[in-house]
């Protein structure tokens, strides 16, 4: 099936049945060193480390930079996909992402720095065809549906569950 075939019968399915938008992706991370996390998201599985300035074995990119990660690959498969969309001619999508950490925030050193990312850069290099225009309305339809880009620009709600379990890993009552 083609990419156009799937982009049109997958929006013609959400335009019928709205119930068919909602999917729920999941993630499971157990801390199995000092900082290195055992990921599963489903059939995935990955780590997740610190570098040593931040007491991990740098056996894994760090979650900030799989942050980053998700937010670049994101906008090169939301670039495929409206440029299929759109009929805008593609060759390559490269994409860089930077961000800046304040590390104070996540010490606890200084109340001014927040524990997030304070800024983020995302270059976007596009070869193709098409004029300036072209790909500028498509950079305009990537900024508007990227999931990832989304996610940074606009609080998400998060609720968080805390279990407690003795030594044996048994439930403490509730």
């Amino acid at each position: 099936m083609s990419l156009d075939t799937l982009i049109a019968d997958t929006s013609q399915a959400l335009a019928d049945d709205a119930t068919k938008g909602h999917v729920v992706f999941r993630a499971q991370g157990t801390l199995v060193g000092v900082t290195e996390v055992d990921i599963s998201t489903g059939r995935h599985t990955f780590k997740v480390d610190e570098p040593p300035a931040l007491g991990g074995a740098d056996v894994a990119a760090n979650p900030v930079q799989f942050a980053l990660a998700s937010l670049g690959s994101c906008q090169a498969i939301t670039y495929r996909l409206w440029a299929a969309r759109l009929g805008v001619e593609l060759d390559s999508v490269t994409v860089r992402v930077e961000g800046d950490l304040d590390l104070r925030g996540f010490f606890g050193v200084g109340d001014e720095a927040r524990p997030g990312l304070t800024a983020i850069r995302l270059e976007v290099d596009v070869a193709g065809p098409e004029s300036q225009e072209r790909y500028a309305e498509l950079a305009a339809a990537v900024d508007e549906h990227c999931p990832v880009l989304d996610l940074f620009r606009n609080p998400v709600p998060v609720s968080r569950a805390l279990h407690v379990a003795d030594a044996a890993g048994n439930p403490a009552d509730r």
